[in-house]
């Protein structure tokens, strides 16, 4: 009997898994106000009924999809701010990483520019959490930095929606610059670091002399 219902279970998992990878195919042309579940269940060949075995609506399936994009990422988030290195390196390290991800995940990037600012509530409400749970480990991190002695909390936050912030912007942009033209792109993806680069340090820049 258990047997049986490991096997149930991963299949129901397999079907979940397979409507979001179906969704998130599908958001690459349009908003996920605009996706419809029989758009979805039509990809992956399940009755549109299968559709609620799994998540109450389109809006249920995107705040799935905000967790599959973002939940993953805090190790990463942390790493970028960590103490580890000097100011340059820690810069180096954050587009890296950035870059990377973005060459990995480039629809998940694309779904949560996208939909950030989206027509669909729950949506918005659950990246704006995943953000600010972003944020917070940022400035835990930047807590143990020497560089923050004397900073309230509060601008300790302020500083790490600011860097959370910059690693969304240059998301975006190299997401762009991996979609013009293939014969472009190693151009644009360099200027993209050396933009974001000069961001980061203006950022740091101004935490240095904050308290002056």
């Amino acid at each position: 009997m258990s047997h049986t219902l490991g096997i149930r279970q991963a299949q129901k998992q397999k079907t979940r898994q397979a409507l979001l990878d179906a969704a998130l195919g599908l958001l690459e042309e349009q908003s996920l106000s605009s996706l419809g579940l029989r758009e979805v269940t039509r990809a992956v060949g399940v009755a549109p009924t299968a559709f609620y075995r799994h998540f109450r609506s389109t809006a249920d399936l995107g705040v799935a999809l905000v967790e599959e994009a973002l939940g993953s990422l805090h190790p990463m988030i942390r790493t970028t701010v960590s103490t580890t290195g000097d100011s340059e390196e820690r810069i180096t390290r954050t587009i890296e990483l950035i870059a990377r991800h973005v060459d990995g995940y480039p629809a998940h990037v694309r779904f949560i520019a996208r939909e950030r600012h989206g027509g669909v509530q729950p949506v918005r409400e659950a990246i704006r959490e995943q953000l600010a749970r972003f944020a917070q480990e940022v400035k835990d991190e930047l807590a143990k930095d020497p560089v923050s002695a004397g900073w309230t909390e509060d601008d300790l936050l302020m500083l790490a929606h600011l860097y959370v912030d910059q690693m969304l912007i240059t998301a975006s942009l190299f997401l762009e610059a991996l979609e013009g033209p293939e014969q472009e792109r190693e151009e644009r993806t360099r200027h993209v670091a050396q933009v974001a680069t000069r961001q980061m340090r203006l950022i740091g820049l101004g935490r240095h002399h904050w308290l002056d």
